[in-house]
């Protein structure tokens, strides 16, 4: 992979290149490490990035032109994922019918305890203790629904008949112990937002 000065600098298209983000609405600032005293380039509201890797709250992005920086990757905005095309494999569990059934269970557990704490024979506490680990999700649109799968962590996607994964969340990155400060300078809170010494935010539009 060749860097090129800018992540708008004309250069071929990556290979294959498919986003998973984009940067969020106000813009990104960058930096060429994973450490705040070497800034880069910043890069344009909603610009399509594809997600290398991770390393605790910093990740390394790259540009459909090939350039690579690193961001604060809890800002990148995650792209939708499509429903799944016709004669996609099946997922473990091809009845969405079982899944609709533990959602209205679950739904049903959480509003008696929202019953009996707006009656008042529930307090604050317990109800946090009968609702704690309560995990549902659905989307029900015409024919399509989306089901949460609390059991395999993961989205399903049914239109009635058949069911497939839709989305299942990436295994949680391992942060690294941080790099330590020379003896003779105090360590500096890490900070993950522009630097006052880089260049302002670019706007799309700019001249």
């Amino acid at each position: 992979m060749n860097a090129v000065p800018s992540p708008y600098d004309a250069a071929p298209d990556v290979p294959g290149f498919e986003p998973t983000h984009v940067v969020p609405k106000d813009g990104l600032s960058t930096w060429a490490a994973p450490d705040t005293s070497v800034p880069t380039e910043p890069m344009d509201p909603l610009l399509p990035v594809r997600l290398l890797t991770r390393r605790g709250d910093w990740g390394q992005v790259l540009c459909s032109n090939g350039w690579a920086a690193w961001v604060d990757a809890r800002l990148l905005v995650t792209l939708p994922e499509s429903p799944p095309p016709a004669g996609a494999p099946m997922a473990r569990t091809a009845d969405a019918r079982r899944l609709l059934a533990r959602v209205e269970e679950t739904l049903g557990r959480y509003r008696e305890a929202v019953e009996e704490l707006a009656a008042g024979r529930m307090d604050g506490e317990t109800f946090q203790r009968t609702t704690h680990g309560l995990r549902i999700g659905a989307v029900v649109e015409g024919e399509a629904v989306w089901l949460y799968d609390a059991e395999h962590d993961r989205w399903c996607y049914c239109d009635g008949t058949t069911m497939t994964t839709f989305a299942a969340p990436e295994p949680a990155p391992q942060s690294l112990p941080p790099e330590p400060a020379p003896s003779s300078v105090p360590p500096e809170p890490t900070r993950l937002d522009s630097p006052a010494s880089g260049p302002p935010p670019t706007r799309l539009g700019d001249a």
